[in-house]
């Protein structure tokens, strides 16, 4: 086994992009309300960080143009994709201005934006945006959650959506 220490080529990057593949995660869609509507993107980067307070992250490129308008708005809506959304997760790849046509959502008072069919979501609030390298770190406090039973997150994995396989270890 070779480990490279620094990545500093765009041929580094490439392959730090891919080892970073190795690992699965799960598939969010960040989302609120914004001046015309729900704004939003897809994440691969989000995390359970404490349970008092009870805090998430998701991790935002600083070349998203969704992220200055979601840095307008205080409620963000975290929706956790389920595996029969993989069109749902095609659909939010479209530009900003049509990322949400045909995709059923609904706001909460604060304008927490969330998707219908979920496995899971949280409503949160903006605690905070911590710059980190060239992505924005936002720590979101939680203000209420919700899960389906019984229903599977849509993951990613080795750049690719996947579903969960349900294997009997016992």
């Amino acid at each position: 086994m070779t480990v490279t220490a620094e990545t500093s080529t765009a041929d580094d990057r490439a392959e730090l992009r891919r080892v970073f593949g190795h690992f699965p995660s799960g598939i969010v869609v960040v989302a609120a309300l914004g001046r015309h509507g729900p704004i939003g993107l897809l994440a691969s980067s989000f995390t359970s960080v404490s349970l008092d307070p009870p805090l998430v992250s998701v991790n935002i490129a600083h070349t998203s143009t969704t992220l200055p308008e979601l840095r307008r708005t205080e409620h963000w809506g975290v929706t956790v994709l389920s595996r029969d959304q993989r069109g749902v997760a095609d659909l939010l790849r479209r530009p900003a201005s049509e990322r949400f046509d045909g995709i059923d959502w609904a706001a909460t008072d604060d304008g927490a934006v969330h998707l219908d069919g979920a496995a899971a979501g949280f409503a949160t609030r903006v605690d905070d945006l911590v710059p980190a390298g060239d992505h924005v770190i936002a720590l979101l406090a939680v203000q209420g959650h919700f899960a389906e039973s019984g229903v599977d997150p849509l993951v990613f994995h080795h750049s690719r959506f996947r579903r969960l396989e349900q294997e009997n270890l016992a």
